[in-house]
């Protein structure tokens, strides 16, 4: 089927796997934009639970594609933004099956935000789902965490995004920057891409006039050092190996090297120091290096 879509056309990419009813009502509240989206396209990773039907019944011209293979996130978003692409997209705007905008604004205001500061990326502040005055993720600020909404100003945060949860591209910024690596699955995957974007010298950020709600995400943070140091301890063993390795990916990529040393300190802290499970740090240890060598085997 041909789509035809308008000048400065926005197309919105979700990717979704097993969580239909959330799927319908991030659908929902994308279709009440002020500014809708002139296209969808939803990727639906989970093949044995399709979520076509929910897809069908939303207001926005879609497309619909069904992998047999879960892609995970990162796959899920690299295929939907290139099909997005493909279709003639001016802006590709990002959400998750769990999220959702947190009014019918969002759109709106990111569009004008990214042309007035000429922006590659915006992206939304993205709060707790069922406490919006705090974020969904903490934010390092320097050594000081950020965990509430008003902590952050009130105008715009140059540098930071957080980027498959209601972040906006401009299709240009994509040559420069690329789409999600397939081989991270998931976990550190947009950590990856939001390392591409600052070591591309493309203006990107945060605007805290638009807000996008997720689920807390921020359990796994565990603070040490009377907050001063946090260390990510995801709670299953599938998180935790998916975490673990790509980190250790990451950390071997140019920008982010001088980080390593610290995360072996930091991380040598929490599990010594803090949850005396050296076994745990042995494995940290071990996935980092797995990742570092590029030994991207599924779980």
């Amino acid at each position: 089927m041909s789509v035809n879509l308008p000048k400065g056309a926005v197309v919105a990419v979700v990717v979704t796997r097993h969580r239909t009813e959330l799927l319908a009502e991030s659908l929902k509240v994308m279709a009440a934009q002020t500014r809708v989206p002139d296209h969808l396209v939803v990727v639906d990773n989970g093949a044995d639970q399709p979520a076509r039907e929910v897809v069908e019944q939303c207001a926005i011209p879609s497309t619909y594609l069904l992998s047999q293979r879960n892609l995970g996130g990162a796959g899920g978003f690299a295929l939907g933004m290139l099909h997005a692409l493909a279709l003639g997209a001016e802006w590709i705007w990002l959400g998750d099956d769990d999220g959702r905008p947190a009014d019918e604004t969002v759109l709106a205001t990111l569009l004008e935000e990214a042309r007035a500061r000429n922006l590659a990326a915006v992206s939304p502040v993205v709060a707790n789902i069922e406490r919006p005055q705090t974020l969904a993720f903490p934010l390092r600020r320097g050594l000081t965490w950020k965990r509430g909404t008003d902590e952050l100003g009130n105008d715009f945060l140059p540098g930071i995004a957080s980027l498959f949860n209601g972040a906006l591209f401009r299709a240009a910024a994509l040559d420069i920057v690329g789409v999600p690596d397939y081989r991270l699955f998931f976990r550190g995957d947009e950590v990856e891409i939001h390392r591409r974007l600052q070591r591309s010298g493309l203006p990107f950020g945060t605007t805290l006039r638009a807000t996008f709600l997720h689920p807390d995400g921020s359990a796994e943070f565990k603070p040490m050092l009377g907050g001063r140091f946090h260390a990510q301890d995801p709670e299953n063993e599938i998180k935790r190996y998916y975490t673990y390795r790509n980190r250790g990916y990451l950390l071997s990529q140019p920008g982010m090297r001088k980080l390593g040393l610290l995360e072996v300190f930091r991380f040598g802290l929490y599990f010594v120091g803090v949850r005396r499970d050296p076994k745990a740090f042995v494995e940290w240890l071990r996935l980092v290096r797995q990742g570092q060598r590029e030994r991207f085997f599924r779980k």
